[in-house]
């Protein structure tokens, strides 16, 4: 495993954004384990995550694309973050660009805020976590409403490699619906294989209780092959 994406579960932990227990989701599920980007709360912690973000983004996409764009609410630090440390680290210029939830009717009108997106330009979504795919099916429109546009990819944090809609997981979904290339920073598998039996800061995060019930949810909600 890449040393990055080991540096990145880790920051998750000491984040208090990745964490395990009995939770349930939006969609109902219980989970033992639960990601919440809601508590990345620091200048200092928001830089790191857009390096991280920059990095699998350059990694999975390249840097051939102008527009990054964060659907609101939580997408629009991303964005913000992400393109700040593509600039920092890669030395190229992208634009960011979120969208708001109500369109505003004076002074800088329209549905989108920070940078604009022009005819043809290719575009890379980001987000924190995607289960279900609502989100996508809510961007989509408001990026094809702007013009002959290259929605090329994805990018999330973390892979939580569940069902979607169907058997696939919700990634697997997006790219046949969509047609849009999607990728993580980390898989749940990864996060598992990383911390799972190993001491980190003194503590075993995941001993084998709590791996025998995160292999329990796989078993009910798992994506598997069709």
């Amino acid at each position: 495993m890449e040393q990055y994406k080991q540096e990145f579960i880790e920051f998750m932990v000491d984040c208090g954004v990745l964490t395990f227990g009995d939770f349930v989701t939006k969609s109902g599920r219980k989970t033992p384990f639960f990601i919440n980007a809601g508590n990345y709360r620091t200048g200092s912690q928001l830089r790191k995550l857009g390096k991280y973000y920059a990095k699998a983004i350059e990694s999975k996409f390249g840097l051939d694309f102008d527009v990054l764009f964060g659907p609101a609410y939580k997408g629009i630090p991303l964005s913000v973050t992400a393109s700040m440390a593509i600039s920092e680290f890669y030395d190229k210029e992208i634009r960011y660009c979120s969208n708001r939830k109500e369109v505003k009717d004076h002074g800088d009108k329209g549905i989108l805020l920070g940078g604009p997106i022009l005819d043809k330009d290719k575009v890379i979504i980001i987000e924190d976590v995607t289960t279900a795919g609502t989100s996508i099916a809510e961007t989509m429109p408001i990026l094809k409403a702007q013009g002959e546009v290259n929605a090329l990819g994805l990018i999330v944090s973390v892979d939580r490699m569940e069902r979607g809609q169907g058997n696939k997981s919700a990634l697997e979904e997006i790219e046949e619906v969509y047609g849009l290339k999607t990728a993580a920073i980390v898989t749940m598998e990864e996060v598992v294989e990383h911390l799972y039996n190993k001491p980190y800061n003194g503590n075993i995060v995941i001993d084998d209780t709590l791996k025998a019930a995160i292999e329990a949810y796989y078993e009910q909600y798992g994506a598997k092959a069709e």
